[in-house]
């Protein structure tokens, strides 16, 4: 059965997001315009449009979030590279990271190298929010549920705030309801859970939420919320 939610709820629940290689600095802009209009919690962008981002939410009575990525989107960084990344975004203004995990390595069994690749990011942003985006649809599709799980384990060892589903770039795929209830139910409540990739409808997010999302990642977002009336 799903929940009943208003919009507003919704909303303040979402990370309003523009990672498209094309996006403009016009295009960030409008985002956040967009995003103040609807009421969200944050924007996500790229790390080169941080500085942008903060100006024009500088530039607005409302308060917004600025979430950007750190090696976006295939996670092949070299840790160095990612935390440093991490690092120049949070002084752009950037006040959370969504990194992405080596998912080479998870689906190895190289665990260790995953926890050290996001602690390595963790230590470059101490006190910001730091969200690992750990592919789920990739982890689950490629190996199976403990690999997904162990993913989840790793970010929390290593000083992670959320883990987060997908990049949205990955062929595997985005959200789904099985992953998110795998990461709640692993996580436990101690960290966020982040929903994101392929999120378009109104029921689809709500679904995402009633599994055990904390936060939702999503570019369609005003076709989202109007489907909450």
């Amino acid at each position: 059965m799903v929940t009943m939610r208003s919009r507003g709820e919704v909303a303040a629940l979402v990370d309003h997001t523009l990672l498209k290689p094309e996006a403009t600095e016009a295009d960030v802009a409008a985002l956040v315009d967009d995003a103040a209009d609807l009421g969200v919690f944050a924007v996500c962008v790229s790390p080169s449009m941080v500085s942008c981002a903060h100006k024009a939410v500088d530039a607005r009575p409302e308060r917004l979030a600025i979430a950007a990525v750190a090696g976006f989107p295939s996670g092949k960084h070299l840790p160095v590279i990612k935390a440093r990344e991490a690092a120049v975004a949070v002084e752009s203004g950037a006040d959370e990271i969504d990194m992405v995990i080596d998912v080479g390595a998870a689906l190895a069994g190289n665990f260790a190298e995953v926890a050290a690749d996001i602690a390595a990011v963790r230590t470059a942003v101490p006190g910001v929010v730091l969200k690992v985006i750990v592919e789920s649809a990739a982890l689950l599709s490629l190996a199976d549920e403990h690999t997904l799980v162990a993913a989840c384990r790793a970010a929390e060892e290593s000083g992670a705030d959320f883990v987060k589903t997908s990049t949205g770039f990955h062929p595997a795929g985005g959200a789904s309801v099985v992953a998110i209830e795998i990461m709640a139910g692993t996580v436990g409540g101690r960290l966020g859970v982040k929903a994101s990739g392929g999120i378009r409808t109104a029921e689809h997010a709500v679904a995402m939420l009633d599994a055990g999302a904390t936060r939702l990642g999503l570019s369609g977002t005003r076709a989202v919320l109007d489907g909450l009336g």
